[in-house]
């Protein structure tokens, strides 16, 4: 009966390529293989972005979140971080994304290159790109497991490194012979496969759980939306770290992360990407929900029991995927495996491979591409970069014992670096003075004291209070700063040593007047 559910999985792994490639059509230039020609409707694209964000992480972790939730913390509470988003978004709606659709630039970066110039420019771009490469390569490890769970079930043992390179296979298909266009279609369908895929699975569990199981997740605490007793610092979901640090790492997700701006610019104008990006929120919002309350549900199935100790898994992270292939029916289980490749399956390489050669290799080569090369040169980029995924995404199979949630270890990666390119444009648009050295000065002090903090600064797990500097792991009695601080402290440090380095000019940066300037609207694709 389950071979029923690997002709389901390889039909879906045969079929997005494919279609894909159907609906990107020919590709005719460097600007039509990256931003479509602003030729995708707002739905399409907020779908896109949605997927784009959630993906496995979000398909196989944030349930554990919830089931893994203490009465004092709620199993809820991760929604707080949703609220933020919205609110983040709001702002780069009308704060950012003028810059950026309405002045028909290929990237985010290059509003940092018409700001400050070329430098800031390739150093943005190369900080993306390098986060980019370690997020995404953590987003294709999640994915090979259940991709391995259910190989296990039919007694194939088929190694890490073997399952992300067939995945990144089909994900790169699509990728180089549609462009960006066949990107955003297929994320959009793939969102709604794999939303499909949790009802599927909450109808299957609603009709499997013992009596009296919602009295007794309200007594635990699994519906709890917001943690006003969690120390705000050291808290990941109290109520002000959550909606605050997640509405400012909206802001750079959204606002300086070219994977998601991608799929913005593509739209048909101005007016449809805000659309586009405040939709996201929103839906974003109902997303996290679900899938918080199908953790809620399957700590209701099996009682609470401990993933790693009562339940023999190898991590947390394989609760859910352990429940689709050894509970769900033939066919099903399929489907709902089907629906968390697809969320694997949104693709990045159209946003690396844009950065790469519009920010990083014309600054190198000293010229524009025509149209043409820059085609061509997108397309051996994603090639290239579909390589160094696979290659990140079989590293992070060392770490698949880590107790941490798959979806907090991927957060954490961008504290590294989001707060110092959200900052540097807040820098060129806040401060008229800033010059380039400023803020690559400001960039560079960023992601190395944001370094220091997260890897080293240590609190007390009881007290809050700060323990000092230890750069081991994090123990029993203590622990880091809470994530969604990472972002806003890093924006601060730049804004701060920026700000103070400006002080030396006495006269405006000339390049403010110009990019500072109220956009205009940009008009409407024909």
């Amino acid at each position: 009966m389950r071979a029923l559910d690997l002709v389901i999985i390889a039909i879906f792994l045969v079929g997005m390529p494919l279609l894909g490639i159907l609906i990107g059509g020919r590709q005719k230039s460097g600007n039509d293989y990256f931003v479509g020609e602003g030729r995708i409707s707002w739905w399409v694209a907020c779908l896109s972005v949605v997927s784009a964000e959630t993906s496995t992480l979000t398909v196989l972790s944030v349930p554990t979140v919830a089931y893994l939730a203490t009465p004092e913390a709620g199993g809820m509470t991760y929604l707080s971080l949703a609220i933020g988003y919205i609110c983040g978004r709001v702002v780069v709606a009308f704060v950012l994304l003028p810059r950026y659709v309405a002045g028909n630039l290929v990237t985010a970066y290059a509003f940092l290159g018409k700001r400050f110039g070329g430098g800031l420019q390739g150093t943005a771009s190369v900080t993306f790109l390098l986060t980019r490469l370690l997020a995404d390569g953590l987003r294709l490890f999640a994915t090979a497991i259940p991709v391995k769970v259910v190989l296990a079930a039919y007694g194939v043992d088929v190694g890490y490194w073997t399952i992300v390179a067939v995945l990144g296979l089909a994900m790169v298909l699509y990728s180089f012979f549609g462009g960006v266009r066949a990107v955003v279609w297929v994320d959009a369908i793939q969102m709604l496969w794999y939303v499909l895929g949790a009802v599927v699975v909450i109808w299957a569990l609603s009709g499997s759980l013992p009596d009296g199981w919602f009295g007794g997740a309200v007594d635990a605490g699994k519906f709890q939306l917001l943690d006003f007793s969690a120390n705000p610092l050291t808290g990941q979901y109290a109520v002000v770290a959550a909606v605050v640090g997640g509405a400012v790492l909206s802001m750079a997700s959204h606002g300086s992360d070219q994977l998601i701006v991608q799929r913005l610019q593509a739209t048909n104008d101005l007016r449809a990407s805000q659309k586009a990006i405040i939709a996201s929120g929103v839906v974003v919002f109902l997303q996290f929900a679900l899938f918080l309350f199908i953790g809620v549900l399957l700590w209701a199935f099996y009682r609470g029991a401990d993933p790693v100790e009562e339940l023999g898994l190898n991590n947390n992270d394989e609760l859910f995927a352990n429940y689709i292939v050894n509970e769900l029916p033939s066919g099903f289980s399929g489907f709902v495996i089907a629906g968390i490749l697809a969320a694997a399956l949104s693709s990045s390489l159209g946003a690396l491979a844009s950065s790469t050669v519009t920010d990083v290799y014309e600054r190198i080569i000293g010229r524009e591409l025509s149209a043409r090369d820059r085609l061509r040169q997108g397309r051996l980029w994603t090639v290239i970069w579909a390589g160094l995924l696979i290659v990140f995404a079989g590293f992070f199979a060392s770490f698949a014992t880590s107790s941490d949630p798959i979806v907090v270890q991927g957060l954490s990666i961008t504290g590294y670096t989001y707060g110092a390119l959200l900052g540097a444009f807040l820098l060129g648009l806040i401060v008229k003075k800033a010059r380039q050295v400023d803020a690559i000065i400001a960039f560079v002090a960023t992601v190395v004291v944001m370094a220091f903090v997260i890897l080293g600064v240590k609190f007390d797990k009881a007290t809050g209070s700060l323990v000092g500097i230890d750069f081991s792991k994090a123990t029993d009695t203590t622990v880091a700063l809470a994530f969604p601080w990472y972002t806003l402290l890093g924006v601060l440090i730049t804004l701060v040593v920026g700000g103070l380095l400006s002080l030396r000019h006495s006269t405006p940066d000339p390049r403010a007047a110009e990019s500072s300037a109220p956009p205009e609207r940009a008009q409407e694709a024909a």
